[in-house]
C-alpha cells in the first residue's frame, strides 16, 4: 500500500491550491476545477482540495471546530518563510505552542500548518 494524496476541505479548491501553489512552488495538477483541484509533482504525492458546501473553517488552538488534520513543512529560514507565506495571505494565530522548534500559520481556508526548520541530516 502506498499514500497517494492528501486532500484538505475548504470552500474554494482553485483558491486554495494557487495559495498552496505559490507557497511550495509544486505544480498544479492538469485537471483542476472548481470542486477539486490539486498540486502534484510528477509521479509523486498529490495535495488536493475538494469543495465542501457548508465548509466550516478549524478554529486553532481552540477546537470547536477541530483542525482535523496540518501540514507540516521545512524550511530553511523560519523568519523568511514566515513573511512570505503572511505576503501570500497566510495569517499567524496566538499563542504558537513552541515557537523555538516550530511556528504554526494558517492558510485562507483556515487549516493550520507548521512551518519547522530545516534539520541537517
Amino acid at each position: 500500500m502506498e499514500l497517494s494524496a492528501i486532500t484538505l476541505d475548504c470552500a474554494d479548491p482553485l483558491a486554495l491550491a494557487d495559495f498552496y501553489h505559490r507557497a511550495t512552488g509544486l505544480p498544479p495538477h492538469p485537471r483542476n476545477h472548481a470542486g477539486f483541484a490539486g498540486l502534484q509533482r510528477e509521479g509523486g504525492l498529490l495535495l488536493g482540495f475538494q469543495r465542501v458546501d457548508g465548509y466550516r473553517a478549524p478554529r486553532w488552538p481552540g477546537q470547536d471546530v477541530p483542525q482535523q488534520a496540518h501540514l507540516d513543512f521545512d524550511v530553511d529560514d523560519l523568519a523568511e518563510a514566515e513573511a512570505r507565506l503572511l505576503a501570500l495571505g497566510a495569517t499567524r494565530p496566538e499563542p504558537q505552542p513552541d515557537p523555538g522548534r516550530f511556528l504554526v500559520l494558517i492558510d485562507p481556508a483556515g487549516h493550520p500548518f507548521c512551518l519547522c526548520p530545516r534539520r541537517a541530516v
